[in-house]
């Protein structure tokens, strides 16, 4: 089955010391590039989480969007630091009784609230929240693979419609192959009789029609094309990633319909090959979008 590489996940947890919500947005890339967007106290968490991402996704950018909310008690909180405070103030005391230091010297409880190092900023403790956010970032993987999958299903769908009308159209060129070249064959005897040449000889016509017939001979190119499309139908069964060997394929299936187009003797063959080029642009495009 194949995926899609475009595809969007969002799950949300709520833990006693607050909420974690991930996004998680992926784009057609040709490797894997996974870009985190954390908390600063969460990249401790990256290497670990890239790992998750690189044994589920194979090709695509990836975006990653952590958003936090702290419950109220986890924010950080202050603590007095009550030794220096009280430190400073006999600081200020003494240099308050010395002569001709006691105008302006004294400190207020502003000034010293102020003073750094007097307010002490307690770190909460995240630990349950970096648990929280590994579990749900894996949760967002696996909402991510589904949405991948299920738009991998719908490109599938037209892979096999866009394939069905290829072999269609290549069964159609083959079917009139033999009558292009009886036509031919009589095209060209009857413009050596409208010459009026004598004594043709008609063996060297013969050799002649034979050349001609091997320029414009398209069998090898159609063969190859239901090649391709029978190759193109096994690799939609893979499960690994197969969007560049589609893509390889795509080119080949283009290579065949230009040579066909090239090498076309009637206008019934030269619509069928613009028309193949047409379905096969069309499946180029979404190859594409594929894992």
């Amino acid at each position: 089955m194949i995926r899609s590489m475009t595809g969007f996940a969002r799950v949300e947890r709520t833990t006693p010391d607050g909420l974690v919500a991930w996004e998680i947005r992926s784009v057609n890339g040709r490797y894997l590039e996974v870009l985190f967007k954390v908390p600063d106290w969460c990249r401790g968490l990256e290497a670990e989480l890239r790992q998750q991402a690189q044994a589920q996704l194979g090709r695509g950018r990836v975006e990653a969007s952590l958003t936090v909310r702290l419950a109220v008690e986890r924010h950080a909180a202050t603590q007095l630091n009550l030794p220096l405070a009280r430190s400073l103030a006999a600081h200020a005391a003494t240099l308050a009784s010395e002569p001709g230091l006691a105008s302006g010297t004294g400190l207020g409880v502003g000034e010293l609230l102020r003073w750094p190092g007097v307010l002490e900023q307690q770190e909460p403790d995240l630990s349950g929240l970096q648990a929280a956010a590994a579990e749900a970032f894996g949760a967002a993987l696996a909402e991510l693979g589904t949405a991948r999958a299920r738009e991998g299903a719908r490109i599938g769908e037209m892979f096999a419609r866009r394939l069905d009308e290829i072999e269609a159209r290549v069964r159609t060129v083959q079917a009139r192959l033999p009558d292009v070249l009886v036509r031919i064959r009589e095209r060209l005897r009857e413009r050596v009789a409208a010459l009026g040449a004598p004594g043709t000889d008609p063996a060297r016509l013969e050799q002649e029609i034979v050349l001609i017939a091997q320029r414009i001979d398209v069998a090898e190119e159609l063969d190859r094309l239901m090649a391709h499309v029978a190759e193109f139908r096994d690799n939609l069964k893979a499960a690994e990633p197969v969007g560049r060997r589609l893509d390889f394929l795509v080119q080949e299936f283009n290579r065949e319909a230009n040579t066909l187009g090239s090498k076309s003797a009637d206008a019934e063959t030269t619509r069928e090959a613009v028309e193949l080029k047409v379905l096969i642009e069309q499946l180029r495009e979404q190859v594409q979008n594929v894992e």
